[in-house]
């Protein structure tokens, strides 16, 4: 397959969205600018196959969170493909789903520079990267010459072909995490979420002790 060109061109942003917060916003903001994308679905999980999170809110609210940040944006979406789908989350499911469901699209998903080193571990990947791209985007800062000669322990055209597709985006170092602390801290949160989540989060006392 030859590298990225204009046309219907479905970025998928994958995740746990717990909550979702500024950082993957702007993240998908970065992806649809310089992958020129036609939309991004927001991709949460219904459980994520490589962590465990004791935190895990109900797929319900995730999913709520996500529609109240994103609403009036007409470049994002949220889809519910594996949180309908249920059971553990593995994205060779999903391409294989939106492919199906998209057949006149290319299917790119968004990562960052850590899932690049850890992509041949993921589940049918040699099916996966026939069946879509990953465009990955690292910080600024961050070794880009190292990232470009990483052992992808890929073949070598797909490591070319991937490397090819690694964009600098911005930094933005906020985590879900950290947000759940400070909501359980009795910390503010404005500026790291969009403002409808943080009320969200306040009218339904999600991530209290």
């Amino acid at each position: 397959m030859d590298d990225l060109t204009p046309r219907n061109r479905i970025g998928v942003l994958g995740g746990t969205f717990n909550p979702v917060h500024t950082g993957h916003l702007i993240l998908a903001q970065d992806a649809f600018e310089h992958f020129e994308l036609s939309k991004v679905l927001f991709m949460p999980c219904a459980y994520p196959p490589h962590k465990t999170d004791r935190d895990l809110l109900s797929a319900g609210h995730r999913v709520a969170m996500l529609e109240s940040a994103i609403e009036g944006d007409l470049r994002f979406q949220v889809s519910r493909e594996e949180i309908d789908r249920d059971g553990v989350s593995y994205t060779i499911d999903t391409a294989r789903s939106l492919t199906s469901q998209y057949p006149e699209s290319e299917i790119v998903f968004i990562i960052g520079s850590d899932s690049l080193l850890e992509l041949h571990l993921w589940k049918a990947i040699g099916e996966l990267l026939e069946l879509c791209r990953f465009a990955t985007l690292t910080r600024p800062g961050a070794d880009y010459e190292e990232l470009m000669k990483a052992d992808l322990r890929l073949p070598r055209e797909w490591g070319d072909r991937i490397r090819s597709q690694v964009r600098v985006g911005h930094t933005v170092n906020i985590s879900s995490s950290d947000i759940r602390y400070r909501v359980a801290e009795g910390m503010s949160i404005r500026y790291l979420v969009h403002p409808a989540v943080e009320m969200y989060i306040a009218e339904h006392s999600l991530y209290r002790r």
